[in-house]
This record gives structure tokens, sequence and C-alpha cells, in this order.
């Protein structure tokens, strides 16, 4: 569709000689990008902060076991033990992207407070470097574990409450060995933690890597942890680590294929987000095709007029499109700018949020500025306005010159 600069100046005009239905217009698609750049940055930030919380609470960014242990482990948590694991985590740490790594012994046992025994999903760890990777990993009471304290344990919120154990408690942990045996030792409780996940929270308790190994009397752990410097890379790295371990007897999972409650709520939100982006799509269509609509109903003499000094019914078609098309740019783009400027300005108050399913403490949502949610955002508003353009310049070019001219009487 050839413009020249007269066409271009004569639709400009027309926008702004139509004040009334120009305004309204301009704001069915402002507030149609709006609606759609919050309500994307917002689901935006909810997959953000619950990857981060999963990461950083409990699972870090990859985990490494030997083959096998993610299928059968827990039935035969001793057959799965990495005896030697330092020299894997040096090959691992050497890696691109890689902060730390970290060696963990799960065990299953009985907590028990000396009138009751509560069954518990224990984590032998190397406390410090825990620390450092557990940015979601909240201490509600008391302090963090640290190397130091040989036998000192970190309570999940729900066991503490579940057993009525508080800060300097004396708890006694019990645990099968490799041979069947029943091994315990005395813990001193030295805080209470609180993570994403009220599941986890109910049943884990952590203490220092050398206890555990002590209480199930192996020397071995069951899974090393590896910190990331980018979530973002996380394929990428875990490529890279699986070709250097494939020949060592080792697997490798992500953080993703660990919890597949992220999967599961990443399509929940995708889908809502996907019927929302649809509804606003067709409200924005409606709004903008009846302004557009009435306007050119309006306008049947000036088509009239124009036709009987020679314009060609394409010549006007073209004319309402390209107005319609500067009406979607310019709302569009305002839009936009509104949008960004909104979602900067309640992320910098914040929005207080419930607890999500299966947590037990809120958080601050933000709305996040999402280049692809911006760029669909101003796409839809513009090709809105466009397509409302096309059905309405059908309809007002083919309107016979004598009964345009009427419309002027």
């Amino acid at each position: 569709m050839k413009i020249d600069a007269m066409t271009f100046t004569f639709a400009l005009r027309n926008l702004l000689r139509q004040k009334g239905r120009t305004g309204m217009t301009l704001a069915s698609i402002i507030f149609g990008v709006i609606g759609l750049i919050l309500s994307g940055g917002f689901v935006e930030d909810v997959f953000i902060q619950l990857r981060e919380a999963t990461i950083h609470s409990r699972l870090g960014h990859l985990q490494i076991y030997k083959e096998g242990f993610y299928a059968q482990g827990s039935k035969e948590p001793y057959d799965y033990l990495i005896e030697a694991p330092d020299d894997m985590e040096a090959e691992v740490a050497a890696q691109p992207g890689v902060v730390d790594t970290m060696k963990r012994l799960n065990f299953f046992g009985l907590l028990n407070n000396t009138r009751t025994d509560l069954p518990i999903i224990g984590e032998g760890v190397e406390p410090e470097k825990e620390a450092k990777l557990g940015s979601f990993f909240f201490i509600i009471e008391g302090r963090q574990l640290t190397d130091d304290d040989a036998y000192g344990v970190l309570l999940g919120e729900g066991v503490a409450k579940s057993l009525k154990l508080e800060v300097g408690s004396f708890v006694t942990v019990l645990a099968n060995t490799p041979d069947g045996a029943l091994n315990s030792l005395e813990f001193e409780v030295v805080g209470v933690f609180r993570t994403f996940s009220k599941d986890y929270d109910a049943r884990a308790v952590r203490v220092a890597l050398p206890a555990a190994q002590e209480l199930l009397s192996v020397s071995g752990v069951h899974a090393v942890v590896v910190s990331l410097a980018d979530t973002l890379e996380t394929d990428t790295s875990a490529e890279l680590i699986r070709s250097q371990i494939r020949d060592d007897d080792y697997e490798l999972k992500t953080w993703f294929e660990l919890d597949d409650f992220y999967a599961k709520t990443v399509d929940l939100y995708k889908s809502q987000l996907g019927v929302l982006q649809f509804i606003i799509l067709v409200v924005v269509l409606l709004s903008v095709a009846n302004s557009v609509s009435m306007t050119a109903y309006e306008r049947v003499g000036e088509f009239g007029t124009l036709k009987a000094l020679g314009k060609r019914s394409s010549d006007i078609s073209k004319l309402i499109i390209l107005e319609n098309a500067l009406l979607g740019f310019i709302g569009a783009t305002l839009g936009v700018l509104l949008g960004i400027a909104l979602a900067l300005g309640i992320s910098a108050i914040g929005i207080p949020m419930p607890p999500p399913p299966n947590a037990n403490v809120g958080y601050t949502a933000l709305i996040r500025v999402v280049p692809g949610v911006v760029i669909v955002s101003f796409l839809i508003g513009f090709v809105a306005t466009v397509l409302s353009a096309v059905l309405a310049a059908r309809g007002a070019s083919r309107v016979p010159v004598v009964e345009a001219l009427r419309q002027n009487i």
C-alpha cells in the first residue's frame, strides 16, 4: 500500500479533527496495552520468585548422584553412595559459571524429644556453603548451623511445632546403619528454619555432614549440589557438566527436573495469561471497531465528496486504514510507556501477597518489565486497531457516491 506525504498529512489532520472519537479509541488501546504489560509482568515475577525460592532454599541449580540413585535411591540408599566425591567436585567446580559445590548425605530416621518420636527426613550438609546458597532458607529462631557445630541441628518449622522444641533443646536422632543396626546421636537445637515448601519444613532436619556420617556409619555422600552464577544458564551448564562426568558412573539432574511443582505452576499461569491476552485482544478489537465504525459512518458524506472529486474506493480505504494505523501506533506506544512507568512504580512499592499453595509465608510481588511481553502488548494494541480499520474501510468505501452525498444535505 503506497502512501504519499499528502495522504499521510490528511490522515493526521483527520485524527486531530475528530478529537472525541480519537480520544475514546486511544483510551481503549492504551488501557488494553497497559493491562497486558502489568499482567504479564506480574506472572513473570511469580515465575522468577518461585524459581529462585526453589533453587536457593533446597535444591541448588544442579544435583549430581551416583548412577541409579534418582530412581532407586529411596529404596536402597546405601547402594548409591559417592565414596570419593572430592575429585568429581574439583572437576565440576572448574567449569564456567559454577559458583560452588557442596556435599549432602540424605537419611530417614526418627527425632525423639524424650516424650515422643517424629519421622523425619534428614540431611547432612556443609553448613557454611549451604548458608551461602540458601538466600531463601530463612532462620526464624536461633541461628544458622556452622561448621563448628559438631552436634548442632536445624529443625524445620513444622518439626519444631510438632515436638514443641525451641532453641537450646536437646533431641535424639535415630537412624539405621547399612548393616541394619539402629544408631542414635544427641543433638542440640541451634535454629528453626522456614523454606518455600511447607511439606519440607514439616519433616526436614539438617545436621553437619560429619555428624550425619557418624550417625549412619558411612564415609560417602548421596549428592553433590552445584550452585551457578546465572539460573538462565542452567541447561547449558548441565550439558557441559554431563559431558565431563558421563564416563564416571554419575547422573545429573537440574532443579527443574527435581521439582515438578514449578513446572505445573508455570503451565497453569501461562494458560491463564494466554486466556487473558485473548480476552484483552477481543475487548480492544471490539472497542476500537465500534469507535472506528461510528467515525466512518459519521464521515460517509465526506467520503462521498472525495469520490465526487475523483478519489477511488481504494483511496478511501487507504485513508481510513492509515488514520487508524497512526492511531494504533500512537495508542500502543503511549500504552507501552505508561505500562512500563506503572510497572516500575508498583514494583518500587511492592504488592503484599498471601502465602502461595504449600507455603506458610507470604511474599512481596513485583511487576517485571519483560521485553517479550512489552513487544506482544504493543503488537496486540496496534494490530487490533488496524484489523478494526480494515473492517470499517470495506463498508465505508463501498457506499455509492449518490447515497454518500445525501449525507451532506
